[in-house]
């Protein structure tokens, strides 16, 4: 996919090419009339563990992640957690755990409230119909005609049989997945294509490759987007500055530039390039050309804590055997094609109302995998285990992305802030979220599967569910990677983007990925992330 143009220019300069990036890309070079030039700053997505479902953790502090930590979160022990984030073709789409999960309607009517109807569950579904397709003729519940290859798992442990048999048994609901309304538990759809992971660098970019009016630039680190003043108008965008083999050029946009680096790397770019707040661009000797406060505020992510009981066998663990992969590469079965997050549901726990999440919505996801995740995925499965976890869903916390210095390649100082909202709202609800999890694996149904040991926390069977929790929470709590809401958009002065996603005080230049999201919702963010591409590339095309 890496080709050097002679021309570095383009009608549209898109810079990442994750989720939202190559989604946008693909669809709107699907427009003759309109060249587009397609900046990653990681390279190609070669690696064999790239296209291996349960293989992703193998990617983790690779030269295909951004490997970032956070600063140190105070109830956390003072912790800093591992924040991976793709950089490659197809960003974090592939690197991640492959969970295709919608959210819910309210959700993205929320964002309406936020930045008026066009972001409404009923305006999106379209997008979201366009965007899936499954493999299997006998599930209608996806699109047929979509980009995005989402399928049924090929072989799931029998343990995550177990655990849904479990959930059940606690008078859960079981469920179809990605209901817009009355979601309860189910086996998790994923963003697979027979067996391999579909990443939008397969589903979008590589059917597009041979269209001659996009091109697509790998190892092309952009350090600013540059900017002209206009007489009596705002000023304009004019292209970006970016690396190519160790050389600073400058790429010329004649039309827009498109800003899809996610929650993490959009607003470090926007302040780079002087949007953000005055104070903090002044502290590093940044010009301002727009005095933005939003930019890099408003960070919202999932928190999970988990419990990891042992478990007879059968697992995960057993992943990397010679048999495992010999089934893979001949037949694209058994135990890697896992996305290793084999199930989920949705439950509404007793600190919903104190914490005024609305009636018929969930504020805590359990996560189930058949494998002991640990050591925030960095380290090898010590065992055959279980995981079972909880995930906050709308957390009252609010943190920051900032600049640690004026120098691109600096990486920016990340501050979720976990657990710090002054009421402990986020706290009470994920320890009600673990009782939830103690509560499945006291059923017959997991009970069968277990041995009464544990893997994390260590010697779990010597303590107390409040023991077990407290250091789930403080010690081994980690990012669910779904970071959102530093570029949020609105109808508001003081959102970072409008409604058609223009970045506020400037013209030629949006923002399309994650960022934008005003809120984080109530599933997974690769699904909206990728709705959110396909809507920019409507409106640039002018269709909305």
């Amino acid at each position: 996919m890496r080709r050097r143009p002679v021309d570095l220019s383009a009608d549209v300069v898109v810079v990442g090419a994750g989720s939202a990036g190559a989604a946008l890309a693909a669809r709107l070079s699907e427009d003759p009339t309109v060249s587009v030039l397609l900046l990653e700053a990681g390279g190609p997505d070669r690696a064999m563990e790239l296209h291996v479902p349960a293989a992703f953790s193998k990617l983790f502090r690779s030269a295909y992640d951004w490997s970032y930590d956070t600063v140190p979160q105070p109830a956390l022990e003072g912790r800093t957690v591992y924040w991976p984030r793709g950089k490659t073709l197809g960003g974090s789409s592939s690197l991640n755990a492959l969970m295709w999960i919608r959210g819910f309607a309210a959700d993205y009517d929320e964002w309406a409230d936020a930045a008026g109807p066009g972001w409404s569950w009923n305006a999106l579904v379209p997008y979201f119909r366009r965007v899936e397709r499954t493999t299997d003729p006998a599930d209608d519940s996806q699109g047929v005609d979509g980009a995005q290859s989402v399928e049924h798992q090929r072989d799931p442990r029998p343990h995550t049989a177990a655990f849904l048999a479990a959930a059940a048994e606690a008078g859960h609901p079981l469920t179809p997945p990605n209901l817009p309304s009355g979601q309860g538990f189910s086996q998790t759809m994923v963003s697979q294509r027979r067996g391999a992971r579909a990443s939008t660098a397969d589903a979008y970019l590589r059917p597009a490759r041979r269209r001659r009016n996009l091109r697509v630039l790998t190892d092309a680190f952009v350090r600013r987007v540059t900017f002209e003043a206009e007489a009596d108008a705002e000023p304009r965008a004019t292209g970006v500055y970016v690396d190519l083999d160790g050389i600073t050029r400058h790429i010329r946009a004649r039309r827009e530039v498109v800003l899809c680096g996610g929650a993490v790397n959009t607003p470090q770019l926007l302040m780079l390039s002087g949007i953000g707040p005055a104070d903090h661009l002044g502290e590093h000797g940044i010009g301002v050309v727009v005095d933005a406060p939003g930019v890099g505020a408003n960070l919202q992510d999932h928190l999970v804590a988990g419990l990891a009981p042992a478990a007879r066998g059968g697992t995960l663990h057993d992943a990397t055997r010679a048999v495992e992969l010999a089934r893979y590469v001949t037949r694209r079965r058994g135990m890697l094609t896992s996305n290793v997050a084999e199930a989920y549901g949705f439950v509404r726990t007793g600190m919903a109302e104190r914490s005024g999440t609305p009636d018929g919505l969930p504020d805590i996801e359990i996560l189930f995998a058949a494998v002991p995740y640990v050591g925030e995925g960095l380290v090898p499965s010590p065992g055959h285990g279980l995981t079972l976890a909880a995930i906050l869903l709308r957390p009252h916390s609010r943190g920051t992305i900032r600049l640690a210095s004026a120098d691109p390649a600096d990486k920016p100082l990340i501050d979720p802030r976990y657990l710090s909202d002054p009421d402990g709202l986020d706290e009470a609800t994920l320890r009600a979220g673990l009782a939830e999890c103690e509560r499945l694996l006291d059923t017959a149904a997991l009970r069968a599967v277990t041995t009464g040991g544990w893997v994390l926390p260590e010697h779990g069977e010597r303590m107390t569910p409040a023991e077990r929790a407290e250091l789930s929470i403080r010690r081994y709590s980690h990012t669910l990677y779904h970071p959102v809401g530093t570029a949020r958009m609105g109808t508001d002065a003081a959102s970072v983007v409008d409604p058609e996603l223009r970045v506020r005080g400037v013209s030629g230049l949006r923002v399309a990925d994650a960022s934008v999201m005003p809120t984080v919702i109530r599933g997974h963010t690769n699904a909206p992330a990728i709705v959110i591409g396909e809507v920019a590339a409507d409106l640039l095309r002018g269709r909305r």
